[in-house]
């Protein structure tokens, strides 16, 4: 038998203020999830969702009112510098040993382009979040860097440093993007997607030789009936069902909006497992976590948290960590 993953809370702050989501994070601890993860965006995904909080702020009083491991997803290179994602995160988990990662990756164009610069094309967004790995890894060792490329740094060093840097791990959402991971991330992080697209991923991940832990983040919605589930599903994560193209170019959540409203309701079932039974939600998380995962992440796709957190602590965490697996692997 294979070891069982752990299981976390997914914080969302597109669609939840931070003051509320701190409550929701430290409920998320007491309904027996394991560990935490964050997004990191400076606008939400829908004008609907109407928050964006500012992560690395958050985390510091999540990480200091729980005594659960957080990560979150960032991308360096145009909204923030390389050296002051170093040295932000450097500080985190300085403060709080083991208990801190993030996942790095190439951002999204809704995020970024509010620092006037051009938007590059995804071979450019690339190399540039590489050159930013890079540019961390250096600065967590404690060296002075200066770098000149898609980034640039003048005789940069982080003083404040943990004994032990925090994991660098890779957001992939393609089989290509997974393998180009697996040469510098220590570990990687993906999303649900149809089962045979998953699967890829992990194996893209594992067969280019990546060894670190891998992270699934599911976007469920459970509710006491199918229509409610359908309905919180499409107002609050209608967009996420759009080509992925368009999570990556579009400026603003009005733009994705104009586009969502027309996504039919059998996509946004796709993007979102979307259940009114909490058996039937486990054997679909069940089949996703049998790919090779060690993590689980469910990000409930309401934005009023606690009647999940609460079939979550008594039903949904119980049934996932009482089922015996089969040998895992892609």
């Amino acid at each position: 038998m294979s070891t069982p993953p752990a299981y976390g809370f997914h914080a969302s702050h597109e669609q939840i203020a931070p003051s509320q989501l701190l409550r929701d994070v430290q409920a998320a601890e007491r309904a027996g999830f394991d560990m935490a993860m964050c997004s990191d965006h400076f606008a939400p995904w829908s004008v609907r969702q109407g928050h964006s909080g500012f992560a690395w702020t958050w985390l510091g009083a999540a990480l200091a009112t729980t005594d659960l491991t957080f990560g979150t997803v960032t991308a360096p290179g145009q909204r923030y510098h390389p050296a002051v994602v170093a040295q932000a995160s450097a500080t985190v988990a300085e403060m709080f040993p083991g208990r801190f990662w993030m996942a790095l990756g190439s951002g999204q164009n809704m995020n970024e382009h509010v620092t006037g610069d051009p938007w590059p094309p995804k071979d450019v967004r690339q190399e540039r979040l590489e050159e930013c790995v890079d540019v961390v890894r250096r600065l967590h060792a404690g060296d002075e860097v200066t770098h000149r490329g898609h980034v640039r740094v003048e005789r940069a060093q982080v003083y404040s440093r943990p004994s032990t840097p925090p994991r660098l791990v890779g957001a992939a959402l393609t089989p290509a993007t997974a393998e180009r991971a697996a040469s510098w991330a220590d570990g990687l992080v993906t999303v649900n997607d149809d089962v045979d697209v998953v699967r890829d991923v992990v194996r893209a991940y594992r067969d280019a030789g990546g060894t670190g832990t891998v992270a699934l983040q599911v976007h469920v919605c459970l509710a006491p009936t199918m229509t409610l589930a359908r309905e919180i599903a499409r107002d609050q994560w209608q967009n996420h069902a759009l080509p992925t193209v368009l999570h990556y170019d579009a400026a603003t959540p009005q733009e994705l909006d104009a586009h969502g409203h027309d996504v039919p309701d059998s996509d946004v079932a796709e993007a979102v497992l979307v259940s009114d039974s909490v058996p039937d939600l486990a054997e679909r998380l069940l089949q996703l976590v049998s790919l090779g995962f060690d993590e689980v992440y469910l990000h409930h796709v309401g934005q009023d948290q606690a009647p999940f957190l609460q079939v979550a602590e008594h039903e949904l965490l119980p049934a996932l960590r009482s089922s015996r697996e089969g040998p895992r692997g892609p």
